[in-house]
């Protein structure tokens, strides 16, 4: 397990926005003018469109990893295959709370990643897709109700955030950056 990113909270039920234990600043970010609140019907799809998307990414990272010899490069792969394992596992814990039906499809990324045969290519790829997730919850989250929700979606957030730096940092530290 990465120690630098953030845990998804172990949850029972979905707490009302508002409450002592509304996220980091204590209160649910209130939508703005061009921000309604989403309903239950919208943020159960949300979430399991973006549960697809981990499932993909998860399933990228865990193919690439594998087939890269033991080195720095593959323990990152292996720490994000880790962290989308978690967030899948968080995403289908949440949509149960929401009383949803967690999708079991995997997002088309993952067949679209695994076509590029070049892994510094296909690492971009994946980094795209986690700037791509990092855009969906950045909507998202402003629109939940949810504190409960809101908290562990800004922990995905954050966790993604984090592993886009860290491969960015491992390309900008050698540019021809490692091969496989």
């Amino acid at each position: 397990m990465n120690p630098a990113v953030p845990e998804p909270s172990p949850r029972t039920a979905p707490k009302p926005a508002g409450q002592d234990d509304a996220g980091p600043t204590g209160a649910a970010p209130k939508p703005g003018a061009d921000c309604a609140l989403a309903s239950r019907e919208e943020v159960l799809e949300a979430l399991n469109e973006l549960l697809e998307a981990e499932r993909a990414g998860a399933r990228v990272a865990m193919e690439t990893a594998r087939e890269i010899p033991p080195s720095a490069l593959a323990s990152l792969v292996q720490d994000i295959h880790k962290d989308e394992v978690r967030w899948c596992s968080m995403l289908m814990r949440t949509i149960n709370v929401l009383e949803g039906a967690p999708s079991s499809a995997t997002g088309a990324f993952w067949g679209k990643a695994m076509a590029i045969p070049d892994l510094e290519q296909r690492l971009s790829f994946l980094n795209r897709g986690q700037a791509w997730v990092v855009r969906r919850l950045s909507a998202l989250i402003p629109r939940i109700q949810d504190a409960q929700v809101q908290a562990d979606l800004s922990a995905m957030l954050e966790a993604h955030h984090i592993n886009i730096e860290r491969v960015a940092t491992r390309k900008a530290v050698d540019p021809r950056a490692e091969r496989g």
